[in-house]
């Protein structure tokens, strides 16, 4: 019986989460052109296309997962822009359902990467959306270099700064999406068989 444990909390977690998604899913993303399961689709569908690894690409599909449980819990909202903390909010989540700080980081930690980006690359913050520069705002503006040196420490520092550019580039209005059933499947059978 124990040994079926870890699969059945796969499934349980991976379904509760597909819920998430077809309840929230279809909501605007924010000011962006797309919804954000679009969005969360086609970031983690570039990572595959840099034939990332599954940990990378979950964590780029659910690093906005954050934004759907303002309506499963008291969140505090960034105007008409989602939910303050969605970062923090989503990777406490996925840490309590058993996902790896890897994929708990990237999700914790897209937002900082922005403020970093912000900060160290000037094309960057070019190439920000409206939306994206409003949410700047909220989220404590450019770091300082004392922060951005702390966060170049950080042990994921190089993936999450790839789920950054991955979110940056996930508006396309015209993408082809896999199925969230993909998706369902992939956390189901990572979940299943982590060892974390």
């Amino acid at each position: 019986m124990s040994e079926t444990t870890p699969a059945i909390k796969a499934l349980q977690t991976a379904n509760e989460i597909m819920r998430l998604f077809e309840r929230y899913g279809d909501e605007d993303y924010d000011g962006e052109p797309v919804s954000q399961a679009s969005h969360m689709i086609q970031c983690a569908m570039l990572a595959m296309d840099h034939a990332c690894d599954t940990e990378l690409i979950l964590g780029a599909f659910l690093h906005d997962v954050g934004h759907f449980l303002k309506h499963e819990q008291a969140t505090e909202a960034m105007g008409t822009y989602g939910v303050v903390n969605h970062e923090g909010v989503g990777a406490a989540y996925l840490r309590e359902r058993g996902f790896p700080e890897r994929i708990c980081a990237a999700v914790e930690q897209h937002v900082a990467a922005k403020r970093y980006l912000v900060a160290t690359d000037a094309d960057y913050q070019k190439k920000l959306s409206p939306a994206s520069v409003q949410t700047l705002q909220w989220q404590g503006g450019p770091m300082s270099a004392d922060e951005v040196r702390e966060f170049q420490q950080h042990p994921y520092f190089h993936d999450i700064i790839k789920v950054r550019f991955w979110d940056e580039g996930a508006k396309d209005t015209k993408a082809t999406l896999l199925p969230l059933s993909f998706f369902r499947t992939m956390i189901q059978e990572y979940l299943a068989n982590s060892t974390n």
